[in-house]
Formats: structure tokens, C-alpha cells, sequence
């Protein structure tokens, strides 16, 4: 009888164990990898499977492979897997309009701009000419130059020459024209250098932004092209998300549209830093934070100061190689109050641009004024570059988060002690004296500025040296992050910091796919390969954005 029962039962165990062993359907399965999840506890797997964009699960291949299928095999052959890195300070709008623009990068002299400027001739009248990127630190005359050579070259054409750094542009008589200079005051010295009376073409900060807004954009459709040719750019480089610091309610409103998918997607997530106009004021501040998949709108970019490399950082004692020049203080005490007030009261970050050591001291008291104490409100000091001693503390009392970019440091070391001297260069770019106070920081290239791999982030945090390997031992090496530091400051903590933790910046259940798989595995190779490892392909959301011809 029980033989019977068991024989005629045999079929039913069969389905039943054939049913429970029916393996889940997913849309990627990625796996023989070698996955940096960035969890908190900085798991290591080997497999992840994908289901509607998200990370459905992560372990052992043998446990995904047995447990998930899907029509899309992924297999790494052990190559490192990283979360998609994000940049915690970028102008990807800016970058984007950069493909229009003549670029000056590494010219070694002002005849060497003049040489890569069009031929004059070619330029219809009116016809305006940009171009980014010089930078008079790296010419054997290192003072700025004036507009003299670009009025008799382009006498009937506007020129805008934006130095490297975007603080200082240098603009020929037809451009000074074209956008009031000639006909009232605008601004007064030091943004808008005279000499014998004349306006020598020079303008910093608030001058130079009135400057470059006088040139003409481009219509819609030419803006979505540039947008789109930004992003690949961006996927190449293994980045997922950008924060794009200090965009106008129009630009916003056009990335947002695209990151929405409402227009052409973009595929990347957009951190938006809204510029402090009235316009952004009544369409988005006072309507509260934006959160969507795609993009957020949730914070406010000021400006406190401006460089080290133009002399417009605003120190606590003058310039080392310029006494009696303290920089330019950009926005006043009493308009970065009301909008911190504005802020608070709407819900919005506040994200203030800080180079010099007076700069940080006058936002990190103002900060501090509304944040009163300990809080998770993660206000910002984007760049915090030169950090007294004495004011580091008030990072970690008023929780405020210290958003740096590594790349400056190995760009400036040529020059910065020039600026700064031999005591104060000492606690200069204090990167890891910075994460100490809260425990964490984010980490950006400030791209078009610096170049916009998160790889050359990562070895300028680890190594403090250029892409030449230079200095041997490290420029003020006491200050590098660990990698684990770094990797986290370009991915979770780059999240955090923008409030974007729960949804990206970590490979775990229920997160976005977001995720770059490279070359080389930078958390163990030798510190001096990390800038020859490359992106080897990017996915969005599970979704393939980038592969490595």
C-alpha cells in the first residue's frame, strides 16, 4: 500500500520540486565580475541581477546563476565592477556648450591663443568668437593679457576669451560693446580691470558672468544635440551622475524635460544647482525640492569668492606674490543671510563656492547662524580649498559637508605656494583634514575646468600627483584619501550629498543599475597605473550606455 502511494505520488514530488526550482526571470544578469558594491560594510560579490533598472539581487555566481535567468548574459571575466560614478561638482551644461566653443587648453603663451583663434578673415561681421581655457600660469609672462591684439585682429567681431578657470574672461571692444560696458558702469574694480582709463578687456567674476551672458545661446534643438554629445562624453568616463553647479530656470527647465524622459532622454542623473535669480526664486525655490528619477532640484549654488589662480580667492592676508591683493569677497554678508533664510524655509540645500581661508570662515559662521548645531541638512562649501586651522571644527559643528575636487590640488601645486606662501600652502587642499570633521566628504572635477575622468578624481585623492607621476612623493601627501575613502567620495558619499543615497551610489537591492565596469582594478593595482585603467562599458539603469570600441 505504501509502495503504491509513493509510486503514484513519485510524479506530484517531481512537478513540485520542478516548480520551486524554476529559476527567476530578470532583464541582466552580470556575473564572474569582481563587484565593489559600496555598501557600509564595502561588500565584495561576484553577480548581480537586474530587474526593471534596479538591482534585484547580488552574491556568488553560483547563487545568481542558480536562483535568476535571463536572456542577457553579462560575463565580466573577472574584471572590477564599480557603482556608476558620480561627480559631486561638474558644469555639464557648460561642458556641453564648450563643443561650441574654440578651446585654449594647455596654450603656452597669449601668440600661442591668438594661433588657435580662426583666421579673421573667416568670420562673417557680427559673427561672435568664444574660447575657453587659457591660462596666463603656465606663459613665461604670467600677467593676464588685455584686448589690444584681438581689436586689431577681429575689429568687427565680439571675442570672449574665458580663462580656465571661468573667473576671468578677456573681451575684445566689440564684445565690451555688445554687452554695455562702453556705455555705463557696470561693475567697479577689481571685476573690471582699467588701466590709463581704459578698460583693458579684463573682467573677473560678476563682470565676467554679465560677459559671457551677452553671448548669444544656442536654439533648443542645438542645445539638446550639445546635451546629448555631454553625455556620452560622461558615459565614457564611467559617470552615472553629474551635479551641475549654477544653471538659469531656463536651462534647468530643458534638463529636466530630457532627464525625464518627457523629451530625448538623456540617460544620467542630474543634480541640478540652481543660480540665486528671481526667476529660479518663483519657479522652483519657493515651489519646494524637485525629485524625480532623472533629475533633482532641491538646492542653491552662491558664490562667496573667486580663485586661487586669478587672485580672486578671497584670503584672510594678501596674495604672497601680489601684497595688498586679498581677492574679491562676490556675494555680501547680508545676500548670502537671506538666501540661507530663503533656503531653509523652502528646504533647500545651499551649496556656496569657498577658495580662500577668509571666503570659508565668513560661510562656515553664516552657515552656521541657521544650522545652530549638528543637523542633516548637508549645507555645502564647494572647493573649501584654503581652510584656517582654527575654522576647521566648524565643518563638523554645524554638520556642513566639505565638497572638494581632488584634480585641483595636482593642477594648482605649480603655483600654489606662489599665492599662498610657504606656511599657508601647508594647509592648503586638506582634503583628508576636511573628511575627518563629519566623517565624509564628495568629491568632483569641476569639469570643463579639470578633465572629467572620475579615475584622475580617484589618483589625484590616492596619490596627490599629476598624470606625469610628479612629485615623487606626493604633494602634501599627509592630506590623501585612502581608496576606499576616495572610491566612496566619488560614488555613496557623492550620493549623500546630494541627497540621492536610498536610490544610487551603492550596488544593493533595490538601488538603480547604475554601474561601470573597468580595465584594471584600481583598489589594488600599483597607485602609479590608476590613470593608464579604463572605462571598459557603462550601464544606466541596467541599461548599456557606453562600450569600449
Amino acid at each position: 500500500m505504501n509502495k503504491k502511494l509513493l509510486t503514484q505520488g513519485l510524479p506530484f514530488l517531481i512537478l513540485l520540486c520542478s516548480c520551486n526550482m524554476k529559476k527567476i526571470s530578470t532583464d541582466l544578469i552580470l556575473y564572474d565580475a569582481k563587484i565593489y558594491t559600496v555598501d557600509s560594510a564595502f561588500t565584495i560579490v561576484e553577480a548581480l541581477a537586474v530587474k526593471n533598472g534596479k538591482v534585484l539581487a547580488t552574491g556568488s555566481t553560483k547563487f545568481i546563476l542558480e536562483k535568476y535567468s535571463s536572456q542577457k548574459m553579462l560575463k565580466a571575466g573577472g574584471r572590477p565592477v564599480f557603482p556608476g560614478f558620480i561627480d559631486a561638482h561638474c558644469h555639464f551644461y557648460g561642458y556641453a556648450l564648450n563643443f561650441r566653443y574654440i578651446s585654449l587648453n594647455g596654450c603656452k603663451s597669449f601668440n600661442e591663443v591668438l594661433g588657435r583663434l580662426k583666421n579673421p578673415g573667416s568670420h562673417k561681421p557680427g559673427e561672435w568668437i568664444a574660447g575657453r581655457g587659457w591660462d596666463q600660469n603656465l606663459w613665461e609672462e604670467k600677467n593676464f593679457p588685455d584686448r589690444s591684439e584681438l581689436d586689431r585682429l577681429f575689429p568687427e567681431n565680439p571675442v570672449v576669451l574665458t580663462r580656465i578657470d571661468g573667473h576671468v574672461v578677456l573681451a575684445n571692444k566689440q564684445a565690451l560693446q555688445k554687452a554695455g560696458f562702453h556705455t555705463k558702469k557696470l561693475f567697479s574694480p577689481p571685476e573690471v580691470e582699467i588701466k590709463n582709463g581704459r578698460l583693458t578687456g579684463i573682467l573677473s567674476e560678476r563682470a565676467a558672468d554679465h560677459m559671457r551672458n551677452a553671448i548669444p545661446k544656442p536654439d533648443r534643438e542645438e542645445q539638446i544635440e550639445l546635451l546629448n554629445s555631454a553625455r556620452e562624453k560622461c558615459s565614457a568616463a564611467g559617470l552615472t551622475t553629474v551635479s551641475d553647479a549654477g544653471l538659469d530656470a531656463g536651462t534647468t527647465g530643458l534638463l529636466d524635460s530630457l532627464a525625464s524622459g518627457t523629451g530625448s532622454r538623456l540617460m544620467i542623473r542630474i543634480y541640478a544647482m540652481l543660480e540665486p535669480s528671481i526667476e529660479n526664486f518663483t519657479t522652483y525655490v519657493m515651489k519646494g525640492p524637485v525629485r524625480k528619477s532623472g533629475i533633482r532640484i532641491s538646492s542653491v549654488k552662491m558664490y562667496a569668492d573667486g580663485s586661487l589662480g586669478s587672485r580672486t580667492a578671497l584670503l584672510k592676508q594678501g596674495y604672497s606674490d601680489m601684497p595688498g591683493q586679498q581677492g574679491i569677497q562676490v556675494v555680501s554678508a547680508d545676500s548670502l543671510r537671506k538666501i540661507c533664510k530663503l533656503c531653509l524655509d523652502c528646504g533647500y540645500q545651499v551649496n556656496t563656492h569657498a577658495i580662500g581661508d577668509s571666503a570659508n570662515k565668513i560661510v562656515l559662521d553664516i552657515y552656521g547662524e541657521y544650522l545652530k548645531g549638528t543637523n542633516d541638512l548637508r549645507w555645502r562649501i564647494e572647493h573649501c580649498q584654503v581652510v584656517d586651522p582654527e575654522d576647521l571644527h566648524k565643518f563638523r559643528d554645524f554638520s556642513i559637508i566639505p565638497s572638494i575636487q581632488a584634480t585641483h590640488a595636482t593642477s594648482d601645486m605649480g603655483w600654489a605656494e606662489d599665492r599662498l606662501g610657504p606656511k599657508r600652502i601647508i594647509r592648503a587642499y586638506a582634503y583628508k583634514n576636511l573628511l575627518d570633521q563629519n566623517g565624509w566628504l564628495a568629491n568632483g572635477t569641476d569639469f570643463p575646468i579639470e578633465n572629467i575622468s572620475p579615475l584622475l578624481t580617484f589618483y589625484a585623492s590616492v596619490a596627490r600627483k599629476n598624470t606625469e607621476g610628479k612629485p615623487a612623493d606626493g604633494f602634501l601627501p599627509n592630506n590623501a584619501l585612502s581608496r576606499e575613502e576616495a572610491l566612496r567620495s566619488i560614488t555613496i558619499w557623492a550620493a549623500k550629498a546630494d541627497f540621492w543615497e536610498d536610490e544610487t551610489g551603492s550596488l544593493e537591492v533595490n538601488k538603480n543599475a547604475d554601474f561601470v565596469i573597468l580595465d584594471r582594478d584600481i583598489m589594488n593595482i600599483g597607485v602609479n597605473e590608476i590613470p593608464s585603467a579604463s572605462v571598459v562599458s557603462t550601464y544606466f539603469s541596467g541599461v548599456e550606455v557606453y562600450r569600449k570600441p
